[in-house]
């Protein structure tokens, strides 16, 4: 089912994002279904009553996006993004689900979901979200932008999500900005070459610049940035380095190593 439009600046001029939609209930996997196939610059490939399904309709259809849906039998959205993600790299998922609390978002995000949107989003949001994730940006709804800023200025009045310090098992304040190879436990599920990135972010280099620090393109860069900005919660490099320093994956100017 195909709409009838480009899916416009940012996706690429005139590029249709091919999705799959990822829903346990019947009627609401189809009325999805129907509206995408309203919007322009969609085409649905696919259709999964759970994750298993959706990671199946993703190694055979290969597409653009995932639209999934959190709570469903066999596996669930969680489980279901982070195998997406980690087999089929190229397929970024934006979640579209009833609830927005903690306990639902942050472990979505930690597991590699690019957007997050909740079953009330029109198609307007919905296909703005999908057009955000192509051009390697996050799809977050503002309901959960605000609630990844609660997080961040009072981790306590968020229920506790994020620890006031570094974890037990955290690299440790000393851990030496990108000098030697990440070996310990990292935050957030931050993989060790997202915590080098981070590492490098924090020393105020350009994504040019990491690129050619860590002989990369430009485009692996800006996707490691997009990935630990969702795992972790920050918005922008200014908070990417203050929580690099928190946890000790970077050091502030002027410290030293003891």
């Amino acid at each position: 089912m195909t709409g009838g439009g480009a899916v416009g600046t940012g996706g690429g001029a005139g590029e249709i994002a091919r999705v799959v939609v990822a829903d346990d209930q019947t009627v609401v996997r189809e009325g999805i279904v129907m509206l995408l196939g309203l919007l322009p610059g969609i085409e649905v490939v696919g259709a999964a009553a759970d994750g298993e399904e959706a990671v199946r309709l993703v190694a055979e259809h290969a597409p653009d996006v995932v639209l999934m849906d959190l709570r469903m039998p066999r596996c669930d959205g969680v489980e279901a993004t982070r195998r997406i993600r980690a087999e089929h790299p190229a397929t970024h998922v934006v979640v579209l689900t009833t609830y927005a609390d903690d306990d639902s978002l942050f472990p979505a995000l930690r597991a590699g979901a690019r957007g997050y949107l909740t079953k009330d989003a029109g198609g307007e949001e919905i296909v703005r979200a999908v057009r955000h994730v192509m051009s390697g940006e996050a799809g977050l709804s503002p309901n959960v932008q605000r609630r990844l800023l609660e997080r961040l200025s009072d981790p306590a009045a968020a229920g506790g999500a994020a620890p006031a310090g570094p974890p037990a098992g955290a690299v440790p304040a000393s851990f030496p900005a990108a000098a030697s190879p990440v070996r310990r436990e990292l935050p957030d599920g931050l993989t060790a070459r997202e915590a080098e990135v981070l590492s490098l972010v924090a020393e105020g280099l350009s994504n040019a610049e990491i690129a050619r620090r860590l002989h990369v393109s430009t485009a692996t860069v800006k996707t490691h940035i997009n990935n630990l900005f969702a795992k972790t919660g920050v918005r922008d490099r200014a908070q990417a380095m203050r929580y690099a320093f928190q946890y000790g994956i970077a050091r502030p100017p002027g410290s030293s190593i003891t």
